[in-house]
């Protein structure tokens, strides 16, 4: 039993229990890291120099292998349900047992990282790992501290990540082989079965949801920049809405594209890297994040890679079509360092309107802001995942991230309002889907267009604009903004067959009438009246 590496803490692995592991290697860095990864064939070096790996059965993060023990110190606050499934603590024990005996004659590996670049709220967190591309990820992932921090460095949170450890759900508890399990009392993640490397960064994310509204924190899935006014915007918005993509503006600086928290000082991020998709990636339209996956440092998932050139084909989706690209944010120019902004002068919420009745740009009220974030709506089409049919499919994710939301929605909610009331933030509703018609029949949002409808909001430019209630949803929709046709602002006049559209929109109120009715228990009356109605049709 060895313990190697720069600096290795006096706060060992004993503590975990874990005894009798073949070599701990600490805190090691990119070059080492890829190194003994390609010594140990865990993956291969593509053209310019990123490691790519390969995940097998699992290409995406696996929400019904997921759960938190239950236990008294936290089963209180947890929203029991679909997304939070309980576990026993003997269930959990029996695990972790396992777990230590796994690794006994086994290299690991172990990084000493932060989540959260706030010192006030900042989480220190341990992963071990027992592949070396695994432990680049974390590191990539989150924050690093200086090595003068790392010799006493104390875990608050640690993440215990074994792929080739399986379960048996015959005695195990669980639902397969796949097992990602939160204990808040013994403040451990324990994953198994899945290499997917998602899965690290996600249930972190989902342990800083937990603990930060109990310091006044709210925790949001979300990207953030700052722009050349000092002015920081933050973006809500589920997976093909645009979040990363329209958060990288070159005229703004960009805070993190994925996980922050927003405090009475103002916005900052959790993480010091970025897990980007890149399926089908554009050198033209997103050149920023092309040139990590050129970059030596980063981690291809399920990347396709010419066997003798090792040129990328970031077109080919014989995997997945979540194919991802892990690099540290100092990869992307024109970032925020320090990770912090100010208290947000704009919020938006993007949505992805498949049926093509929804406006490209709104303002919402404070109240319209609490129901569309706890509604969390976007839509899914064919191509964008698996089990997709010709139609579009409404999705609703409260919160706009409900698979990493312990606690009720209604929880985070209440602390969005809160937060809007005291900073006089204004909010916006972006739709960056089809526009001319539903899936099949319509246009995606031109880029231009959104663009150009996100810049006059940020800049003040919508301010004096008049607005007219959109008839179906209640939303305030500008009547003209600079670079964008008057037409485009009217979803209605975009369609052919205005009746068709009236139905379709009239369809969707329904859908978001029949979501809400599970939240209206923890609302005010407000709220609800800013609800959107299908016999406001």
């Amino acid at each position: 039993m060895e313990n190697r590496g720069p600096v290795v803490s006096s706060h060992d692995l004993e503590a975990l229990g874990l005894r009798h592991y073949a070599t701990a290697y600490w805190n090691l860095n990119a070059p080492l890291l890829c190194e003994v990864a390609l010594r140990r064939n865990e993956g291969l070096l593509a053209r310019g120099g990123a490691f790519v790996a390969y995940t097998g059965q699992h290409t995406g993060r696996s929400p019904k292998d997921k759960f938190i023990v239950e236990e008294p110190s936290s089963s209180a606050s947890i929203w029991w349900g679909d997304v939070n499934r309980p576990i026993s603590r003997a269930h959990f024990g029996k695990l972790l047992a396992k777990a230590r005996a796994y690794v006994q004659n086994r290299d690991l590996f172990v990084q000493d990282l932060w989540a959260g670049a706030d010192p006030d709220h900042r989480l220190s967190v341990r992963v071990i790992t027992e592949n070396a591309w695994h432990s680049l990820f974390a590191r990539n992932m989150f924050i690093r501290p200086p090595a003068d921090a790392l010799s006493a460095f104390e875990p608050q949170f640690t993440v215990l990540q074994l792929p080739g450890l399986q379960a048996d759900p015959t005695t195990d508890g669980t639902k397969s082989d796949c097992f990602i399990i939160v204990d808040f009392a013994e403040r451990l993640v324990l994953i198994g079965g899945t290499w997917y490397a998602g899965e690290i960064k996600k249930s972190i994310f989902s342990i800083m949801n937990y603990l930060l509204p109990e310091q006044g924190v709210l925790p949001m899935h979300c990207s953030a920049n700052i722009g050349p006014q000092g002015d920081t915007a933050i973006f809500f918005g589920l997976s093909g809405t645009g979040k990363t993509t329209l958060s990288a503006d070159a005229s703004r600086s960009l805070i993190g594209d994925d996980e922050h928290g927003w405090s009475d000082k103002g916005v900052f991020n959790f993480e010091g890297g970025c897990y980007a998709k890149v399926i089908r990636l554009s050198r033209e339209a997103e050149p920023e994040i092309w040139a990590t996956t050129r970059r030596f440092g980063t981690i291809l998932e399920n990347v396709v890679v010419d066997e003798h050139t090792r040129e990328l084909d970031l077109d080919d989706a014989r995997f997945t079509e979540n194919t991802r690209a892990s690099y540290p944010l100092e990869f992307i120019p024109n970032i925020v360092p320090e990770g912090m902004g100010s208290q947000p002068k704009n919020i938006v919420m993007l949505t992805a309107d498949a049926f093509g009745v929804l406006p490209p740009i709104s303002e919402l009220t404070p109240e319209q802001a609490m129901y569309h974030f706890l509604s969390g709506y976007t839509a899914r089409v064919a191509g964008t995942e698996k089990g997709i049919g010709s139609e579009p499919e409404a999705t609703f994710s409260t919160c706009f991230g409900a698979p990493f939301m312990p606690r009720h929605p209604s929880v985070y909610a209440r602390m969005l309002g809160e937060k809007m009331a005291r900073t006089g933030a204004r909010c916006w509703l972006v739709n960056t889907g089809w526009s001319g018609g539903q899936y099949g029949v319509g246009q995606r949002m031109s880029i231009h267009h959104t663009r150009a409808m996100l810049r006059a909001a940020l800049d003040g430019q919508l301010a004096g604009v008049e607005n007219v209630v959109h008839p179906h949803f209640g939303l305030r929709v500008p009547q003209a903004c600079p670079d964008v046709p008057a037409e485009v602002l009217d979803p209605r006049r975009t369609w052919q067959d205005p009746r068709a559209y009236d139905a379709t929109a009239t369809d969707l109120t329904r859908r978001f009438e029949e979501n809400f009715k599970q939240f209206e228990d923890y609302v005010d009356d407000e709220v609800k009246a800013a609800g959107i109605y299908s016999k406001a049709a």
